[in-house]
């Protein structure tokens, strides 16, 4: 049967040859280590698909702004306000 399951075959090839499955080295997609996890990942990804980290900075959206900015400029509206019809 050419299915067969026996170990015994498989005991045979390396499993880091790739040439002794009918992989040609050409085909591979070239992979490079995720900067934040260290698994290999496709060369031209924008995310992990593991820890899910944007690879770029530029990929990321945008981060939200801290709140204190959000605070000083609603305190600075207020001040102006207050002096306008002061």
């Amino acid at each position: 049967m050419p299915w067969d399951n026996d170990e015994d075959d498989f005991d045979d090839h390396d499993a880091g040859d790739i040439d002794d499955y009918g992989d040609d080295d050409d085909l591979a997609e070239p992979t490079v280590p995720c900067p934040y996890c260290r698994r290999e990942i496709h060369e031209d990804a924008v995310r992990c698909p593991y820890c899910e980290q944007f690879i770029s900075q530029e990929d990321a959206p945008p981060a939200r702004k801290p709140w204190w900015i959000i605070a000083g400029a609603i305190i600075c509206l207020y001040i102006a306000w207050r002096w306008i019809i002061g």
